[in-house]
């Protein structure tokens, strides 16, 4: 037996049979899989990483992009303030006539729309992105990830670039309903990324792939603070940012329906070999496009390792939130630092959290494969070395000393431990059930969002009094680190990775035969 180019297993004897196999959707399951090296299922993981990259850098941006519009052309802020008085909420075309409403060269159209215009815009993403999360995990269940990834990023580049026009044009109020309509059309990623996932992404490289792809969200995150700012610094101003955004969310959109494919079982290039070696360690059975698994909602929403994600995702969901949302508030009121006028500061821990990530996946994919330890252990090993660090961290703000640099390491490294958490209970849904990952994390995803709104409401509370009291920024980072402990100890008591039943169908169906009942799992469409 030898190994061709092609990675494909190769016998002189056999080769004429295994030829014909490429056509079958059924691979009898060996007991050990061979071990493959670079294949297409590391190219699938390339694509969504940059989907999800361009997915982050245009919901990022956008706060940046704010500034630079208040500014336009006008370089002394007490002029634009003079302006404002003059003109609330509109935009300001001046005299650069209707050529330069329509292309947007210098001088840029100034914009002037108040602090809670303001606000509701960088708010409505989340609006859009929230309602559409349950339904949209049906949806990706149903028709795949393909689909639904290129026509998010389709969706969202073209209201990227067409968004200057309804600025100037149609005032805050069109750029809140396209903002709200982006959020729609992203509600989709998160379920997709896992869909895609539970068909292409074996166990022992499961924390690696998966860890990779979602690294697009603090690359993303990065890519949005710094270069946005350049780019409406530069010729092409502040129109140009949602311009480029657009093109790029366009152009991956291109190259995503171009060579993605939902499955090993789709797609037109790979190999026998690595197709094979997929399926069996996912335990699936081929192509399976002309059969819909109807979800088993009951079984699934009482699963015990489905609700331990949940609450574990909450956790981690209100720390996200006290982190971007309540911590440049902290370093402006408390520490004296307006973390807003150095790009580099803001995105310097979100590019350490990208680097750890890889660092962390490998480790818990090599005690999995090593089998050090159990895959549920290495999962609490991962979400323990996140979480323990990161309540740390977010107790000793708390009392640090107005330093810049103190309180700028102690955000690196708690972003730098917490992404971790990605290869524990993150992971964690396409170990319990891959064929309906996709479903399962959009339900974790709506419901952590709506526990995260709670977030900011205590924030308000606490910080009623005074919002440069650190005492009371103290119980504030309390607050956020008990909730984290809670959760976290709640997965570490419940947590299960075990494969359930409910998620393979042919399973079920022989199960159902022997007891003589029909199985409802298995619909041909």
């Amino acid at each position: 037996m030898m190994i061709n180019s092609d990675g494909n297993n190769y016998d002189e004897k056999t080769s004429h049979k295994k030829e014909k196999t490429r056509s079958i959707a059924h691979f009898t399951v060996s007991e050990k899989p061979v071990k493959m090296g670079y294949g297409y299922r590391h190219q699938q993981t390339v694509l969504l990483f940059f989907c999800y990259m361009a997915a982050f850098s245009l919901r990022s941006f956008i706060g940046v992009a704010l500034v630079a519009m208040m500014h336009g052309n006008h370089d002394d802020r007490t002029n634009i303030t003079n302006l404002t008085k003059e003109v609330e909420n509109k935009s300001e075309i001046g005299n650069v006539g209707v050529f330069n409403g329509i292309f947007f060269h210098e001088p840029f159209p100034t914009l002037h729309w108040d602090k809670k215009a303001q606000d509701y815009i960088l708010a409505s993403f989340g609006l859009g992105y929230v309602i559409l999360q349950i339904p949209a995990g049906q949806i990706v269940h149903r028709f795949g990830t393909r689909y639904l990834l290129t026509g998010a990023l389709v969706i969202n580049g073209l209201i990227s670039f067409f968004t200057p026009w309804a600025a100037c044009y149609g005032g805050w109020i069109f750029v809140l309903v396209l903002r709200i309509i982006q959020g729609l059309g992203q509600s989709c990623f998160t379920a997709g990324m896992h869909r895609a996932f539970g068909k292409w992404a074996p166990l022992e490289e499961r924390s690696q792939l998966t860890a990779f792809a979602y690294g697009g969200q603090p690359l993303g995150t990065v890519v949005g603070l710094l270069l946005t700012g350049y780019l409406a610094a530069s010729p092409v101003g502040w129109p140009g940012v949602f311009r480029f955004y657009g093109l790029l969310s366009l152009s991956i959109a291109i190259i995503f329906w171009l060579l993605g494919a939902d499955s090993p079982g789709q797609h037109p290039r790979i190999s026998v070999a690595e197709r094979q070696y997929i399926e069996e360690a996912l335990k699936n059975t081929g192509d399976k496009r002309k059969k819909h698994l109807q979800v088993p909602w009951k079984k699934l929403l009482c699963c015990r390792g489905m609700i331990a994600v949940v609450i574990a995702h909450i956790g981690q969901g209100w720390f996200h939130i006290t982190m971007y949302s309540e911590i440049p508030s902290f370093m402006d009121k408390v520490m004296e630092v307006d973390i807003k006028t150095n790009g580099l500061l803001t995105a310097l821990p979100f590019f350490v959290m990208w680097l750890t990530n890889f660092f962390f996946s490998w480790f818990i994919d090599m005690i999995i494969v090593k089998k050090w330890l159990s895959v549920i252990n290495a999962r609490k090993l991962a979400q323990s070395i996140g979480t323990i660090p990161t309540i740390l961290g977010l107790l000793s703000l708390a009392y640090v000393r107005k330093d810049i640099i103190v309180v700028e390491t102690i955000l690196i490294l708690t972003c730098a431990f917490e992404t971790a958490v990605f290869s524990g209970f993150f992971v964690n849904i396409i170990d319990l059930a891959p064929n309906f990952a996709g479903t399962m994390i959009s339900i974790s995803n709506f419901i952590t969002q709506v526990f995260s709104t709670v977030a900011p409401v205590i924030a308000g509370l606490v910080l009623n009094e005074d919002v440069t009291s650190q005492h009371l920024w103290g119980k504030l980072f309390f607050i956020a680190g008990g909730v984290y402990l809670v959760t976290y100890l709640i997965y570490l008591l419940i947590g299960s990775a075990e494969v359930q039943k409910w998620n393979d169908p042919e399973e079920e169906t022989r199960r159902n035969i022997e007891t003589g009942e029909e199985n409802p799992m298995l619909h041909t469409i």
